[in-house]
């Protein structure tokens, strides 16, 4: 094993996330996020974590859909 792994609970992961623990198995069971389990425990690598969150970037200009030009609003441009 490589040394210098960061382990994360489950617990750590979602609160570092900002999202539920239930969340945090779905993004894990459809395969985004790694984990591993060691007996009944899972764990996540912090490395592994921060990769997620990196994958996960919102690239500018792709929520225009989220807020709809005003009618009358003048463009930006």
């Amino acid at each position: 094993m490589p040394e210098g792994v960061r382990w994360l609970s489950t617990k750590e992961a979602s609160d570092r996330l900002g999202v539920t623990l239930r969340s945090l198995y779905r993004f894990i069971d459809e395969g985004a996020l790694c984990a591993y389990r060691f007996g009944r425990v899972i764990r996540l690598r912090e490395r592994d974590l921060e990769r997620f969150i990196e994958s996960r970037r919102i690239e500018p200009g792709t929520l225009e859909h989220l807020y709809p030009a005003r009618k009358g609003a003048p463009k930006h441009g």
